[in-house]
């Protein structure tokens, strides 16, 4: 199965000046807390990540309540409040076609942590302290 041109290159500098656009269009209609569900009430929302799809037509924002705390609730309440999140993005970033909008959880901050848990476990730190060579002699 070959890949997509796309695929090759990367992520073009468009699709990331966009999704980084729509990324700062979110934080400011986050921070004014407009949005009215009770998933969200006193909940701070970090948007991590915007990925647009290539024709510009979805795009999947990644984020994070402050702490972790009901994560998956936050996620649910933003997806539920789609349309006004959209409807007033809309007003802030000029685009002929706005993306369709899909929230998700952002794991990268949990992977963070594991990667650290592992890094500092006693299994791990046992094979960075230095044992001297055998060929060496001990003395002199």
């Amino acid at each position: 199965m070959s890949t997509s041109p796309q695929e090759e290159r990367g992520t073009s500098h468009r699709l990331l000046r966009v999704g980084e656009n729509i990324r700062h269009a979110l934080s400011e209609i986050f921070a004014r807390g407009e949005i009215r569900d009770p998933a969200l009430e006193g909940v701070s929302i970090t948007v991590t990540e915007v990925r647009c799809s290539p024709d510009l037509r979805n795009a999947t924002i990644y984020v994070m309540p402050l702490g972790g705390v009901h994560e998956e609730d936050v996620v649910q309440g933003l997806n539920r409040c789609n349309k006004y999140i959209r409807g007033q993005l809309s007003r802030m970033v000029n685009m002929k076609y706005l993306p369709k909008l899909k929230f998700s959880s952002d794991s990268s901050f949990s992977e963070a942590d594991h990667i650290d848990q592992l890094l500092h476990s006693p299994h791990v730190a046992q094979d960075l302290v230095e044992k001297p060579d055998a060929d060496e002699p001990e003395g002199n």
